[in-house]
């Protein structure tokens, strides 16, 4: 397992915006083999049967610590609600229908690829494997859902010793960083 270190590009509260803005930083990117890793907070029984419908091989896990479960006890998550769902190596076209399914709850979508661009004015060369991801939170501030809102974030992600990455892939699509550079599981 590997991480990258994510910084905050973009915050509104219009998803299709924040949507827009992840797609601007995916088209600087060598995007072939290109899958996206979904992870999301569910309250309700029918967003998850809708998103067992849309995603493959969904883990998921409960967040009560009174009574934990997990998809390795092979329960049924309804029985544990509210949970935790992740899935890993989706399709990219899955991610309409999975912010459809999520509707209002909190979750993320994090597109995974192949390299970001040089960046000569930093001094860099192409940025690649286990540093180059785009991440949006939706009705979250924060990559692992435990800071709920009413806007949506767009990260970049890049290799720490590439942090210089992060403001010049901003500035590439007319925007600047804001918070600090966090670790991300990837």
């Amino acid at each position: 397992m590997s991480n990258s270190y994510a910084q905050a590009v973009f915050r509104t509260p219009d998803l299709g915006k924040a949507l827009e803005v992840a797609h601007q930083l995916l088209a600087l990117a060598e995007t072939s083999g290109m899958v996206v890793t979904f992870l999301a907070r569910v309250h309700a029984s029918q967003t998850l049967e809708e998103l067992s419908e849309i995603l493959t091989e969904l883990s998921w896990w409960s967040e009560s610590a009174d009574r934990p479960a997990s998809s390795d006890d092979s329960d049924d998550p309804a029985g544990h609600l509210p949970v935790r769902v992740k899935s890993f190596c989706q399709e990219p076209d899955t991610v309409d229908a999975f912010l459809a399914a999520v509707g209002n709850g909190a979750s993320v979508v994090c597109w995974d690829f192949s390299s970001w661009p040089e960046a000569p004015e930093v001094g860099l060369g192409i940025g690649g494997e286990r540093g180059a991801y785009v991440s949006l939170c939706v009705n979250a501030r924060d990559l692992y859902l435990d800071e709920p809102s009413d806007d949506h974030t767009v990260y970049v992600h890049v290799k720490q010793v590439e942090a210089e990455r992060a403001p010049w892939l901003a500035a590439q699509v007319g925007l600047h960083v804001f918070g600090e550079l966090v670790m991300a599981d990837d």
